[in-house]
């Protein structure tokens, strides 16, 4: 089969009324996702694919707030949609509510799901589960899929918009504003450094340092999925809401959308950068000019793709990111679990991942391409499994 024949079949199954270049948004962001977190050696990994050691921004840091943003837009769709069938709201809550719960519950599973099989005496319950990591990818997008769903059925663009403003403004002011203390009555304010910020010393009282990725920062544990953080996270994902009324709004062309979109996300790139000067731009404390910048980039990107694939017509080359994007959910559990797997599972006495970028992709393409390679080749693997279920029409939902 020919590879245009093969696109073709491929995007024909999606439904006639689909948002191309949002799937295709939404496959390339989880597909980054799964590359970056499955390097073959965290010793070898190229510096854009790792995270910022603290402040600033490498292209790694642009993949979280993407999902969080393609939540928001497809919380615009559905929810107006919903809306407009006379949906009661409750009953959206409602089941809004589960999902936001499933989605947590997922993050969980993934949180305990490890043993160490290299350790005679290693003890499941007291390394995984009574210092479970509380928070997580999937809890934080649970959360702030539940929020966003009550924000946009409450309030219209106006108040979404006072929103974002008081979520952004006031994460700041919390932040820089608002004193905190240690165990020895220090007194600190307005820092934002790694593990004594006040979102860490949130983190650190109310989820405790054995529940949190960063459990051994000083003077506070802090998660970089925590408690105050997850409140500007809400603010990118009421951005994919307006993203989402304006994807939607039959009045404007395709054309005019995507000029919108790209000047936005212009403005909000330039804006986030100058809003750095003031106030950081940092993942960890999801910084509110960490919002505005990814923000700005998520919509230059998704003007790109409209762009490119609804308005030049150019589709056939997202046909594999439309199979990841189609069951996204899925393949991160899908390469989170395996990814596991090939840790737990011993080759001696190392883990079958160890072997393989030791024993095969390091001799055969040197330290960083080798664990470069690995991860590639964990990502054609993943595909396989993603491309039989699209084919069947199993999607994963929440």
């Amino acid at each position: 089969m020919g590879w245009h024949i093969y696109c073709e079949k491929i995007l024909s199954i999606l439904p006639k009324n689909r948002l191309l270049a949002l799937d295709v948004f939404r496959g390339l962001t989880i597909t980054a996702m799964v590359l970056v977190n499955n390097p073959g050696s965290w010793s070898y990994v190229y510096p854009p694919m790792l995270h910022a050691q603290w402040h600033g921004w490498t292209p790694t840091d642009l993949i979280f707030p993407f999902f969080v943003f393609i939540v928001g837009v497809s919380i615009a769709i559905v929810m107006n949609r919903e809306m407009a069938k006379g949906t009661n709201k409750l009953s959206l809550i409602k089941n809004a509510s589960v999902r936001a719960a499933k989605l947590f519950g997922l993050g969980l599973f993934l949180a305990l799901f490890y043993f160490n099989v290299f350790a005679a005496d290693y003890s499941w319950v007291e390394s995984k589960l009574m210092s479970v990591r509380v928070m997580g990818v999937l809890q934080r997008l649970g959360l702030v899929f539940l929020f966003t769903v009550i924000i946009v059925l409450y309030f219209g663009r106006f108040g979404r918009g006072l929103w974002i403003t008081g979520l952004l403004l006031g994460y700041w002011a919390i932040m820089m504003l608002i004193p905190y203390t240690d165990n020895n009555g220090v007194v600190y304010q307005g820092l934002l450094q790694h593990g004594n910020s006040l979102a860490a010393w949130l983190d650190n009282v109310i989820l405790g340092s054995e529940h949190v990725y960063y459990s051994k920062a000083q003077p506070f544990a802090f998660d970089p999925e925590g408690i105050l953080s997850t409140f500007p996270a809400i603010a990118g994902a009421l951005a994919g809401v307006f993203t989402g009324d304006l994807l939607t709004d039959k009045s404007r062309t395709l054309i005019n959308k995507t000029k919108t979109m790209f000047c936005w996300g212009l403005a909000l790139i330039i804006a986030g950068e100058l809003y750095g000067l003031v106030f950081p731009i940092n993942k960890a404390l999801w910084t509110s000019s960490f919002v505005v910048m990814t923000t700005g980039w998520a919509l230059f990107i998704l003007g790109l793709l409209t762009w490119l694939i609804d308005i030049k017509g150019y589709k056939n080359w997202s046909a594999p990111f439309v199979v990841f994007g189609a069951n996204a959910i899925l393949f991160y559990l899908f390469s989170a679990v395996v990814a596991r797997l090939f840790m737990m599972i011993p080759i001696g006495n190392i883990s079958l991942q160890g072997w393989l970028y030791h024993q095969v992709y390091s001799p055969l393409f040197g330290n960083l391409n080798g664990s470069l390679m690995y991860a590639i080749s964990f990502l054609l693997m993943s595909y396989v499994v993603m491309h039989i279920l699209y084919k069947k029409k199993i999607f994963f939902k929440v």
